[in-house]
């Protein structure tokens, strides 16, 4: 990720464990649509219960 590479402040990423979606929310990165989806809280959140699939809320 080259906003990283040039990131004076990249150190506050140190010794955590982050998806590559949390990177990107942390540098302000969106999707081609403008949108920042959420994979990771729509799994937890929707999947892993069994709920029905959707993007409201998540995008």
């Amino acid at each position: 990720m080259a906003a990283q590479a040039v990131d004076p402040d990249r150190a506050r990423w140190n010794g955590q464990s982050l998806s590559s979606g949390q990177l990107a929310g942390g540098y302000g990165f969106t999707d081609l649509d403008d949108s920042r989806p959420d994979a990771w809280r729509y799994m937890v959140e929707v999947r892993d219960p069994g709920r029905p699939a959707g993007t409201t809320g998540y995008r």
